[in-house]
């Protein structure tokens, strides 16, 4: 919302005031870490809960079976939220409201989602709510100004890559267990 707001000083100023700037809580763990099981990634999502406020925004991106569900779940713990948490696939959003006083937990799967007009469509409370969107690359400018990634990539484990788009042909190999690489930046 823009408005003439008046300042301090009862001086009326163009001033945004949707303007939100993602909680400073998560700078400590801005970079690359190596998460070596499912139970580490619960912990971690435990770890960034703790320090998730009203108003962030999170972007989850990785390939299928990465772990951003099971982040998003310790993300919950985390916030002290209602669960189960559960992929929001088929329902496109999931609202946790809080068990301890805090913000609810909006949890989105934006894969389904043809542009952001329709990912704003869902009327989510990004003001008042901690907001988890899986597969929300792309999908979250017009929501906030900035906002914290976290890119999820899993390892191949010498399948090989099989082509110039680099993928492999056996992805059913793949080993659910297997280390996973954590990016969280703060964007844009």
């Amino acid at each position: 919302m823009s408005g003439n707001a008046p300042d301090a000083g009862g001086v009326a100023s163009d001033v945004d005031t949707n303007v939100h700037t993602p909680s400073a809580g998560l700078d400590p763990l801005i970079g690359r870490q190596e998460i070596a099981s499912p139970s580490e990634m619960e912990a971690l999502g435990r770890r960034i809960g703790g320090m998730l406020r009203a108003g962030d925004l999170v972007v989850l991106t990785g390939p299928l079976g990465a772990g951003k569900t099971t982040l998003t779940r310790g993300i919950a713990e985390g916030l002290g939220v209602r669960g189960p948490v559960q992929s929001p696939t088929f329902v496109i959003a999931r609202t946790h409201p809080s068990l301890v006083g805090g913000a609810p937990l909006v949890h989105v799967d934006a894969y389904r989602l043809g542009s952001p007009a329709e990912l704003d469509d869902l009327d989510i409370d990004v003001d008042g709510s901690v907001v988890i969107v899986e597969w929300g690359r792309g999908m979250v400018e017009g929501i906030r100004e900035s906002w914290w990634e976290i890119e999820l990539e899993r390892e191949w484990h010498g399948h090989g890559v099989d082509n110039a788009c680099g993928t492999t042909a056996r992805e059913a190999e793949l080993d659910a267990d297997a280390p996973r690489l954590v990016t969280i930046s703060r964007r844009p």
